[in-house]
């Protein structure tokens, strides 16, 4: 891949409110990826990247938790990248070739799915520039199995992948609460759970993230972490999830942290006719981005 990685990716269509084209002089930048070819339920979430953009203008660039305005904030978008349709292998390697351009570029990548598969080609990106890398996943599913359905890289595998590609092997795991009980017997033994209590701060979060002050962190949200009341717009709902105030109680955490990438996936906004998902996921990628570019 040359350097000038711009004929890889569409930009045409809608923009993330006040984004700019190029990463020249920016601290983050959002890219998509409208990949769901291994999705096991409901399709779909190939329409995220787009929807995201399209919904962005109706918030207002301020965000009062913490307490800046996007619209005074270098970031860019540079449109999806473009995929080839069919397995998620080379799917896949161009994620982790586009990353390691954006950071190349010392910008930090938020990264719009699509579905939780690609997530594995940015982490090996930035653990090759960051071995330390902390890998922080906010889920629904545990996304631990070896395969499923035959397949290494479906997106029930996403975090088996990313431990292959992850020298640090320090993975932090939100709240999860649904997996096979091999899985849940994996996390409890090797530590990787971390509790939260609905409504309440994160405290949980904040302990085990302590440790690891400075270091840097990749955040990995599968937007079926939240509860199908307020998301009913993705493939793999699971009852008994959080709402806003619980991920604005993870970004209180984070805001002292390192934050040096992260994805938002699984949006399948054609699922929700009263477009309320969509919603919540660019108020998720407005948060993070200010973050990034903090």
């Amino acid at each position: 891949m040359s350097k000038n990685l711009y004929p890889y990716f569409n930009t045409e269509g809608a923009i993330f409110m006040g984004a700019k084209r190029t990463l020249k002089n920016c601290a983050a930048c959002i890219f998509g990826v409208p990949y769901d070819g291994t999705t096991s339920f409901r399709p779909g979430a190939r329409f995220g990247p787009t929807e995201i953009r399209e919904v962005s203008n109706s918030l207002e660039s301020f965000c009062p938790q913490l307490n800046l305005d996007l619209e005074k904030l270098n970031f860019a978008d540079i449109g999806s990248l473009q995929i080839p349709f069919g397995a998620p292998e080379p799917v896949i390697k161009l994620v982790t070739q586009a990353v390691q351009h954006i950071l190349s570029a010392k910008v930090k990548p938020l990264m719009l799915g699509g579905e939780h598969s690609i997530s594995s080609g940015a982490v090996e990106a930035a653990a090759t520039k960051y071995p330390n890398l902390v890998l922080l996943q906010l889920d629904a599913h545990a996304d631990l199995r070896e395969e499923w359905l035959g397949n290494r890289h479906s997106h029930a595998c996403a975090m088996r992948r990313c431990l292959d590609v992850l020298p640090s092997q320090k993975l932090l795991q939100l709240a999860i609460r649904s997996g096979t009980q091999a899985e849940f017997e994996e996390i409890n033994q090797k530590e990787w759970f971390v509790p939260h209590s609905a409504r309440k701060p994160a405290n949980a979060l904040r302990q085990a993230l302590a440790p690891h002050l400075g270091k840097p962190i990749y955040l990995s949200i599968d937007l079926d972490w939240f509860d199908p009341s307020v998301m009913p717009g993705t493939g793999t709902p699971e009852p008994g999830g959080f709402l806003w105030e619980d991920f604005a109680a993870v970004i209180d955490v984070l805001k002292v942290h390192n934050l040096i990438a992260a994805d938002i996936v699984e949006l399948a906004p054609q699922l929700d006719p009263s477009g309320i998902s969509s919603i919540l996921a660019a108020k998720v990628t407005r948060s993070l981005l200010i973050l990034l570019c903090r």
